[in-house]
């Protein structure tokens, strides 16, 4: 009896993975699958809906906050450095990821005629930005290919950009900078810039999981870039990372601040506070809300759990 269940199991697993095989996108059933750790709101296509509040609020935390939070979750592959960064510098949003594999002809016939029974419009490289929302951020694992691979230009960066508002992560080569940076707002990481076309590559899949250099990152990842380089955020985490950052910003500014009125000593800020600076500092909070990013009710919330 066990044996026959083992082997019906066999069966269905290896059904869903053929049934999987044949699309380009992966189902909302699949994303669900894959994030179930988050219990939030959710877009159409399965991808965790991370409020545009709390995005706004993760373009001021630091790379370093941001990595030191998910190492200690246990999650050490999650950023990556080494960009030529086009625009400010500073990119937040949530993931449609597409992973890009050197050319084999006959699986990229097999997509490209899948493309069209789903009803697909252009070439494979336009399939990613046509799934695009507001606030969404394109990353795209291109294997590092630069010199044919610039996987954006100036067309497809104003593309991107009219239905993302944000910009590009991309393991992979851009051309036509000059008009890329003509577009107010639109920033990119990529690998390099080259004045080639993109060649010898084909799209094999849209929001799946992809590695972006030494990260892994997930459909509905936070994403935010920096000049340190890019960090993606699980969406389980991403409430929690930012209050986190959030809290230590304001506990290091009251820190320097009675640091320079000489209220208190070096040695008395960097250890364990006593009750009496805890007074302080909620005292200061209380008389300054233009400091809280989160609202009161959340930072209360936050301070019942907080461990100091």
């Amino acid at each position: 009896m066990k044996r026959k269940i083992i082997q019906l199991l066999t069966v269905l697993f290896c059904s869903s993975a053929i049934a999987s095989a044949q699309q380009i996108e992966w189902t909302p059933e699949q994303i669900k699958a894959y994030s179930e750790g988050y219990t939030g709101p959710r877009s159409a296509d399965g991808r965790p809906m991370i409020s545009d509040n709390l995005i706004k609020r993760l373009a001021n935390v630091s790379i370093e906050e941001a990595w030191g939070f998910l190492r200690n979750k246990g999650y050490h592959n999650q950023f990556d450095a080494g960009w030529t960064i086009i625009g400010d510098g500073v990119l937040v949003g949530r993931a449609v990821t597409s992973q890009y594999m050197p050319l084999r002809p006959d699986v990229d016939e097999k997509i490209k005629a899948q493309g069209e029974e789903e009803g697909r419009i252009g070439a494979p490289n336009s399939w990613p930005i046509d799934v695009l929302t507001h606030g969404d951020v394109y990353v795209a694992d291109g294997f590092g290919k630069v010199v044919d691979g610039t996987l954006i230009g100036d067309n497809l960066g104003n593309a991107i950009y009219a239905k993302s508002g944000t910009g590009v992560v991309f393991d992979a080569g851009a051309r036509d900078v000059e008009g890329l940076e003509r577009i107010k707002g639109f920033t990119g990481f990529v690998r390099g810039l080259d004045p080639s076309y993109i060649q010898g590559m084909m799209m094999t899949c849209i929001n799946c999981p992809i590695r972006i250099g030494r990260a892994t990152v997930m459909p509905g990842d936070l994403v935010l870039g920096k000049k340190e380089g890019v960090i993606f955020i699980p969406a389980m985490y991403a409430q929690d990372l930012i209050m986190n950052a959030e809290f230590v910003a304001l506990r290091d500014e009251f820190g320097h601040m009675r640091l320079r009125e000489g209220k208190y000593t070096p040695g008395e800020i960097d250890r364990r506070w006593t009750d009496n600076i805890k007074q302080d500092f909620l005292s200061w909070i209380k008389a300054h809300p233009e400091k809280l990013q989160m609202t009161p009710k959340e930072f209360d919330d936050y301070m019942k759990e907080r461990n100091w």
